[in-house]
């Protein structure tokens, strides 16, 4: 029935990249590459009073900052297909499977709620079927729809790859409309017609899909066309128990990548949720798409956890090559001001912090320090050092003397240190606060080696030498 394996993700283009939307397409690109098959992107533009260029373009942006490569040299948008949609829904009503149907849009306010007051299931009573509409007059400035005449009897099932087989009564579905008045087709028939032309053998969507497959299938039987594996995947869920929703949640892929999150973090992070290959938490895409498995899919919700997420992200920055992270990095940098030249080793210091920092927003804001000119200022180093202020003055006095011999290196400069600590008799506090307050203008850094390594030695001595002075006359005025 299918040549090869193709799946496809079918966003439709009328906001953000939801996770979830991410998140499936995953799925389906491992499903794709596991079977040697092809992944293919479609954009369900139909809805054209929500569709917008903006969000289509998020779409793609998404999808190339995720690395899903999709093989359709061209994407396949739903807008250019109208025609195609037009001659399957005549063929259906030359057939006798579809049928126009006039009902107003009062008219079925009105039965919808006389159904409701009868405690009835909302439904379209078939009131233009043919064998209903004998004799009935056209009403004149009714544009018609066109619905699909679902079958009056019968049970649809079919075998879920990833909840099992699933049953629904024919007589629990009413006649779907599958072209609107003014020639779009709804969801249900652009669906269907689109993965047949495409011929998509794995259909892989959210469980809310659920509803709207036994009356697909329907459809495609009524148009000749082999059925698909139909997959079903559990909604995610936010840490508060409820649907993700963009009001309590970052739901938009790309808020991720403005958050400071490596790409493969949330491409592994996304395919772990709902999916596992034993107690795997970090994988390539390459051992994804060996491993992963529709049936290996839980049949519950995922819940989202962002202190797993930052978890990740962090063995993802450690591991990452320091160059890549520098050039990722950059950009903020820039946005806050940062004068990138100040600092001669941009990858030492990303390799020095990144361990310790969880996002790129993290290390931007911690890489500051290093290319931040803060004021000198000496007036709280009494206060810190208390009792071994002049031993502590002392002991930087040396520090800047000999500073200018050692080769620039934070464990010669840690070396320094420990000379001075014991010529002097100081502990490694009494020259670290000292160094810390003067060299960057604050009391917490990283470890104050590596700290005025990257700093650098003349913009350290400079600073120290005025530090020094402010320090000399603050003590002689006491």
């Amino acid at each position: 029935m299918f040549t090869k394996v193709r799946t496809r993700i079918a966003p439709s283009p009328t906001g953000m990249m939801h996770l979830g939307t991410a998140r499936t397409a995953i799925y389906c690109w491992a499903v794709a590459r596991h079977f040697d098959g092809e992944f293919l992107l479609r954009i369900e533009d139909t809805d054209q009073e929500r569709s917008t260029a903006e969000a289509t373009q998020a779409i793609l942006d998404g999808m190339k900052w995720l690395n899903l490569d999709y093989d359709n040299k061209e994407v396949v948008y739903q807008m250019n297909r109208l025609e195609r949609y037009r001659q399957v829904a005549n063929d259906l009503l030359e057939r006798g499977l579809a049928y126009k149907d006039y009902t107003t849009k009062e008219e079925l306010d009105q039965l919808r709620e006389e159904q409701k007051a009868r405690g009835e299931k909302p439904r379209y009573d078939g009131r233009w079927r043919p064998e209903n509409a004998v004799g009935k007059e056209i009403p004149a400035g009714v544009t018609p729809v066109i619905r699909f005449r679902n079958p009056d009897d019968g049970i649809v099932t079919w075998n879920d790859a990833v909840y099992g087989p699933i049953s629904v009564s024919n007589t629990e579905l009413d006649d779907l409309v599958i072209m609107r008045g003014d020639g779009i087709p709804t969801y249900n028939f652009a669906v269907v017609i689109d993965d047949f032309d495409m011929q998509i053998s794995h259909v892989i969507r959210g469980a809310d899909h659920i509803n709207n497959t036994p009356r697909q299938i329907n459809l495609y039987k009524a148009i000749g066309a082999p059925l698909p594996t139909f997959a079903h995947l559990p909604l995610i869920h936010g840490e508060d128990g409820k649907k993700l929703s963009k009001r309590r949640n970052a739901v938009s892929v790309m808020q991720y990548d403005e958050m400071g999150f490596l790409p493969e973090t949330l491409f592994n992070y996304l395919a772990r949720l709902g999916w596992g290959h034993g107690d795997d938490e970090m994988f390539t895409r390459e051992q994804l798409a060996e491993w992963f498995d529709l049936s290996d899919c839980s049949r519950s919700p995922a819940q989202f956890n962002m202190k797993k997420l930052l978890w990740l992200n962090h063995e993802y920055m450690k591991k990452a090559d320091n160059a890549r992270l520098v050039e990722l990095l950059k950009p903020r940098l820039e946005k806050r001001g940062a004068d990138l030249s100040k600092v001669k080793d941009l990858c030492g210091l990303v390799g020095f912090l990144k361990e310790r920092e969880n996002t790129f927003e993290a290390l931007a804001d911690a890489s500051m320090l290093f290319f931040a000119d803060n004021p000198v200022d000496a007036s709280s180093l009494p206060g810190l050092l208390k009792d071994k202020e002049e031993a502590s003055f002392e002991a930087m006095k040396l520090f800047v003397e000999k500073a200018p011999s050692i080769d620039w290196k934070k464990d010669n400069i840690y070396g320094l240190m420990k000379e001075i600590m014991d010529e002097k008799g100081v502990k490694v506090l009494h020259l670290a606060i000292p160094l810390r307050v003067l060299a960057t203008g604050a009391e917490k850094t990283p470890s104050i080696d590596a700290t005025l390594q990257f700093i650098g030695r003349d913009r350290v001595l400079a600073r120290l030498k005025e530090g020094m002075d402010q320090w000399a006359k603050q003590s002689a005025g006491n």
